[in-house]
């Protein structure tokens, strides 16, 4: 029995392969090409009517390590019933890497190359609701950077808050705490609901820079995303899909961007128009 049980064990393990690498090409196959005129604002390349892009697989975020010191802990979701908002599905979500630690606490951090970066977030609640809205951000030491009341959208979606020309510059190697608050509560008996992380500005090795230079608008989202460049490479694949709403290939990147984050039930929600 020995003899023959080998040959069989290798025949199954061959097997497996075999269709599991079938599964995970037929998506490839089945990926249109993107062919378009896009503008990308983190540089302004453009990808020309006659250029078609085709990714053989889909780009994986390379989550960095945690800072040293202590964890930045955060919350990405905005969390069932506090501060008296109604419960919703999804809940108010930032859109930003996170990692979990064995004791399931989480930490909410990611990188920017640039001076003024943008957020995004998904929002619940509408217009139509009384409801205060504040983006803060915050440096090392909880002194206020930066302080905007936000105005909520015409309807649910996926909103994006940029740190404006007049707040002061992100330092390099240095951290900063931010926060997106909703208070539905008009009487401040009860805290907000909100989500909060930490954002490091860095420097890209002149490798991934010198590509930079020329790449065009989705191979620089693959370059900031292969580099753990979290902020620029979402913001770069949220501005493609904007202006490409209908365009299956960004829809694809987009969801496997999200869901590799763990935050899949967000993919399918709008982004709505960039508000400054």
């Amino acid at each position: 029995m020995k003899s023959n049980s080998q040959p069989i064990k290798l025949f199954v393990v061959v097997a497996f392969s075999c269709t599991s690498l079938l599964v995970s090409l037929t998506p490839v196959l089945a990926k249109p090409t993107l062919s378009s005129s896009l503008s990308d604002a983190y540089g302004g390349l453009h990808l020309r009517s006659n250029t078609k892009t085709t990714f053989a697989q889909a780009t994986t975020f390379n989550q960095p390590s945690l800072p040293p010191g202590p964890p930045p802990g955060g919350r990405v979701r905005g969390g069932a019933k506090r501060g008296g908002c109604p419960l919703t599905k999804p809940d108010l979500t930032a859109l930003v890497a996170f990692t979990k630690q064995p004791n399931s606490v989480i930490n909410v951090w990611g990188k920017t190359t640039v001076e003024r970066p943008s957020w995004f977030f998904y929002v619940p609640y509408t217009k139509n609701l009384p409801y205060e809205v504040e983006f803060v951000l915050q440096d090392q030491d909880s002194n206020d950077i930066y302080r905007k009341a936000i105005a909520l959208p015409d309807k649910a979606g996926v909103i994006r808050v940029s740190l404006p020309t007049t707040a002061p510059a992100l330092t390099l190697d240095k951290q900063y705490r931010w926060f997106f608050t909703i208070d539905c509560d008009k009487q401040k008996d009860s805290p907000p609901t909100f989500v909060n992380g930490v954002i490091k500005r860095v420097e890209l090795n002149p490798a991934a820079v010198k590509e930079l230079q020329t790449a065009e608008p989705l191979k620089r989202y693959a370059i900031y995303a292969q580099n753990g460049i979290w902020y620029e490479a979402l913001m770069t694949l949220a501005q493609l899909r904007q202006k490409n709403p209908q365009d299956a290939a960004l829809q694809a990147e987009w969801q496997n961007l999200l869901s590799s984050i763990g935050l899949k039930d967000i993919a399918a929600e709008s982004i709505l128009s960039d508000k400054p």
